[in-house]
């Protein structure tokens, strides 16, 4: 018995000291398995998940997203996860209210010693927050808006571009109303810088941006799921053709008879826009998952892009090849 104890006492300090830092992040394109590397970690680390996935968080949407709630149990143990079904789909939700959301979440998770895990594949979510971003509080600019309605996407990207250097590597450029509001947001950085230059006189320095450097207080590890493309684009479609024939239509067509519009799907995007249009009529079945399938190729890509973006932005990401348990736990012991 007392041996028995004595094992059990070992066994805690050796969990406790695997890592001591403050938040444990997992990243990866999309169909590579971070949630079951997340909740394995979790599970061996006494940490709870934080989901970093900008379509998880609305109600009803299941499938299309990935929730796979039944991996939250690993060996009889319930994970505790936070920010997913948190807002219905016809809301709307940003990255500044998923910054507040996480900071109230990570706060609880710290108060109770327990081990905050960010995970998902939404890169500007996760970069919000290892950035700690101060997300701009541009007021909209409804004469701007309805002047760049009528541009094509590929147009307002380069707009914005010729705005903002380099602003469409950072900044998510998949939907002409993310792009206008970023064109928003960076003309009015622009008057803002100036009318900072105009408050400097020779003997002064520059008024700081606010938004330019914030401190990292939180000691994050960030860990990346790493497939090869051939891989990823093998598993993207099988999971795919699973989800099609195992009830993701029927979820479409449940959120439009409860008031999700045709509109509305197109902004939440991916399956949700395909298979609208194809309930719309607009595809038939085999042009639909063709037409949905090479998307969500294109998408991985884009996450992958975004990745690379937030290491050239000094952001460290240990790559862990096909998610390796024994690998990430060998990382993050490393600190």
């Amino acid at each position: 018995m007392g041996d028995n104890i004595a094992t059990l006492q070992i066994s805690l300090m050796v969990k406790e000291k695997i890592f001591e830092g403050d938040l444990l992040v997992i990243l990866g394109p999309t169909a590579t398995g971070k949630t079951q590397l997340a909740v394995q970690l979790a599970h061996k680390l006494s940490g709870e998940i934080i989901s970093a996935d900008s379509r998880q968080v609305y109600r009803g949407m299941d499938i299309g997203t990935g929730k796979d709630l039944n991996e939250y149990n690993f060996k009889g143990v319930s994970i505790p996860y936070h920010l997913i079904d948190i807002v219905a789909p016809i809301e709307e939700y940003n990255v500044a209210q998923f910054q507040r959301d996480f900071q109230r979440v990570y706060s609880d998770i710290k108060e109770r010693k327990k081990l905050p895990i960010l995970c998902g594949g939404t890169g500007f979510y996760i970069k919000a927050v290892l950035m700690d971003f101060q997300l701009p509080k541009t007021e909209p600019d409804k004469q701007l808006r309805q002047e760049l309605e009528a541009w094509k996407l590929e147009d307002l990207i380069k707009e914005l571009e010729a705005i903002s250097p380099g602003a469409s590597a950072n900044t998510p450029v998949d939907t002409k109303r993310r792009v206008i509001r970023a064109i928003e947001v960076a003309k009015d950085r622009g008057q803002e810088t100036e009318v900072r230059s105009k408050k400097m006189d020779k003997h002064q320095s520059p008024i700081p941006d606010p938004r330019s450097s914030i401190p990292d207080t939180r000691s994050p590890v960030v860990l990346g799921v790493d497939y090869s493309r051939t891989v990823i684009r093998k598993l993207i479609t099988t999971r795919l053709h699973f989800r099609l024939e195992n009830g993701m239509i029927e979820e479409v067509e449940s959120l439009l008879q409860n008031g999700v519009t045709h509109e509305r799907m197109e902004i939440l995007g991916l399956e949700y826009r395909f298979i609208s249009r194809y309930l719309n009529g607009v595809y038939n079945k085999d042009e639909m998952t063709v037409l949905l399938n090479t998307a969500i190729h294109q998408f991985a890509k884009k996450q992958m892009t975004f990745f690379r973006n937030m290491e050239k932005n000094g952001i460290k990401i240990h790559w862990i090849p096909e998610g390796d348990f024994e690998t990430a736990l060998e990382v993050i012991s490393k600190g």
